[in-house]
């Protein structure tokens, strides 16, 4: 299980930090943003090796469910 950063958010963000550089923006000028969407992901093949049990309500607020 892992509730982490949506990776594709980065990398958009990552993309117009790019793009204000190229622009001619001074990098230590621009700010520092801290992520604003996350995404759960739950392995229930692991679950199920480890003996653990999943909660339906927990697997349906999931975004990613690996079988």
């Amino acid at each position: 299980m892992t509730y982490s950063a949506a990776e594709a958010d980065m990398y958009r963000h990552a993309a117009i930090y790019v793009d204000k550089v190229l622009k001619g923006a001074k990098p230590a000028d621009l700010p520092v943003e801290q992520p604003t969407k996350f995404e759960l992901v739950i392995n229930l093949k692991t679950a199920k090796a480890l003996g653990l049990n999943v909660s339906r309500d927990f697997l349906l607020r999931a975004d990613e469910v690996i079988e």
